[in-house]
Parts: C-alpha cells; sequence; structure tokens
C-alpha cells in the first residue's frame, strides 16, 4: 500500500538543498497521487516534472498501479504550510478565522511562535475631517485562531 508519508520522504529527498519544500501530500482512493511542492522564488514546470520522475522512479507500478500528479499550489488554494505565509509577506491575503470572522490586508509578519500581522487599509469618516480618510488597522492572529489563509486575487 502506497501512503502518504511514504511519498513525503521520497519527495522531501528530492527537494533536499533545491530551495523548494513540499506543501502537501495526499494519497487518495485507486492510488491517486497528488504531491503539492512550492519555492520562494517560484517553481518552474521542470522542477515538478523531475520530482514526479523520481517518485516514479521509486514507486513499482508490477506491484501497485498509480496516477501521479506533482505541482504547485494553485493561487486559490489555502496556505498548509508556514513557508508559503514567509513567501508570501508583502500581499494582500484573506484570513478566515476560527471564530468565523473574515479580515484581509496586507500580510506583513509571520513568526512560527506569534502568529502573522496583517494590515488593513479602510476610508473612513475621521472626527474633526471632512472627507473620508484612509486609516490603517494592524491585526495580530496566533496560528491557533487561523483557520484559512488565501492569497486575494485582484484584476
Amino acid at each position: 500500500m502506497i501512503t502518504p508519508q511514504y511519498i513525503a520522504d521520497l519527495a522531501a529527498a528530492k527537494l533536499a538543498d533545491t530551495g523548494s519544500y513540499l506543501v502537501d501530500v495526499t494519497v487518495a482512493t485507486g492510488n491517486r497521487i497528488v504531491v503539492t511542492i512550492d519555492n520562494e522564488q517560484g517553481l518552474g514546470i521542470a522542477e515538478c516534472v523531475a520530482v514526479s520522475r523520481w517518485i516514479e522512479s521509486q514507486l513499482d507500478r508490477e506491484a501497485e498501479d498509480f496516477s501521479l500528479d506533482v505541482s504547485s499550489p494553485g493561487l486559490d488554494q489555502p496556505f498548509k504550510v508556514f513557508r508559503q505565509y514567509l513567501k508570501n509577506i508583502g500581499r494582500e491575503v484573506e484570513v478566515k478565522q476560527t471564530d468565523g470572522k473574515k479580515l484581509s490586508g496586507v500580510l506583513t509578519t509571520a513568526t512560527e511562535d506569534s502568529g502573522i500581522v496583517l494590515e488593513e487599509q479602510k476610508r473612513e469618516k475621521v472626527e474633526g475631517k471632512k472627507s473620508k480618510q484612509n486609516v490603517t488597522y494592524r491585526h495580530e492572529i496566533p496560528f491557533s485562531s487561523i483557520k484559512e489563509t488565501k492569497i486575494v486575487i485582484k484584476f
């Protein structure tokens, strides 16, 4: 039986010293293997192909049939590992919290110990001013209260 941990170990061995990192591994029914990898500088198709070929070479199709998909995480996919937060500092993200609240803003800081910091800009009426002003709110969010974080896609 092909296990997610075995595939994760194979992928990690191939990715060692490349600057890329493993984001997620799933093994679904029918041995459908999905490996998600990423890199701070972006990920090319050549690296995905290299990891796919490496994993495939370590598995025996005679023993178990499988399908294998190696890709980078899509922009619409939630963050799964801490390094994705580091990669996206300076970008606008949306955070769904465990209490159901949603916040969006620019990700300014991410630390494994304390969580993330978002800066949110709003136009609001400020006392003593005639027109609305830009007001910046700083939200410190511990990882324990984050349900999901995604990049905000704007066109």
